[in-house]
């Protein structure tokens, strides 16, 4: 079975204006398109130029300046969370991604949270999910917990390894809340990319694909992605693949390496 591909069109696409980014990534094969934040963005001219393109939109980032590991941000939270499902309703959106802590300008943890302890953290971002996994439901909007590298990108993040997350979705048992299992941030963190595939694919609502180091498309670095994605596939993986990655050189050379898999 072939995998379906998304192009993450914020850092893709660069050297175009944003609406058209998403007819250009339709010409060049993908038929679903994610990007970041919603709230900097004109949300018609999004949904037009997506209708126009006959592209659809995976999804975004559902979470902003609130973090899940703080138990005093959960009103605030979920008020921006429930904004963000009705963005994501509006465009037709599959799902919203939703993290660990706040993040700030180029991904920043805006908070490592150095005087809260682990249970509290833990508990704290337990009791959110539940919360998380209701709205999702309710909604019909899936929700996709991702952990995040803290080697290079987001020093400071709680959720950093594969089990944790996928242990706390399996415990709560919603089919609208999985986890983003995104391979660049769990080579770095962890490693052992096909045995945690396997052990929580169960979980996996969708897939981020960027090489390491350098965060650029597949063959740029140390990944052998065409072993993960038949990990993948042999684990019964069929969700999207989303390509969240820098072109090391232009886009048209990423989209050459991305179809070449």
């Amino acid at each position: 079975m072939k995998l379906q591909k998304c192009a993450c069109i914020e850092p893709m696409y660069r050297e175009l204006p944003f609406p058209e980014r998403f007819t250009a990534a339709k010409k060049d094969g993908f038929d679903y398109v994610e990007f970041w934040n919603w709230t900097d963005k004109d949300i018609s001219a999004v949904k037009k130029a997506a209708d126009d393109a006959g592209v659809k939109i995976s999804g975004f980032n559902g979470d902003a300046d609130y973090s899940p590991v703080d138990p005093t941000h959960k009103t605030p939270y979920f008020d921006f969370l429930k904004k963000s499902v009705d963005t994501a309703l509006k465009l037709s959106a599959l799902s919203v991604t939703i993290h660990s802590n706040a993040l700030g300008e180029n991904g920043v943890v805006v908070n490592h949270y150095t005087d809260i302890s682990d249970t509290i953290k833990k508990c704290s971002l337990f009791d959110t999910l539940l919360e998380c996994a209701k709205i999702a439901e309710q909604s019909g909007i899936a929700m996709n917990l991702e952990a995040l590298n803290i080697i290079s990108d987001h020093t400071g993040n709680y959720l950093v390894h594969t089990k944790d997350a996928a242990e706390m979705t399996r415990l709560i048992g919603s089919k609208k809340l999985k986890i983003l299992y995104d391979v660049y941030h769990m080579q770095l963190n962890e490693g052992n990319l096909c045995g945690n595939i396997s052990e929580s694919v169960d979980q996996i609502g969708h897939v981020h694909v960027a090489d390491v180091p350098g965060r650029h498309e597949p063959g740029t670095g140390e990944i052998n992605y065409r072993r993960v994605f038949s990990c993948l596939e042999e684990s019964g993986y069929t969700g999207l693949i989303g390509y969240e990655l820098f072109p090391k050189t232009t886009t048209a050379e990423a989209v050459k390496a991305i179809m070449s898999y």
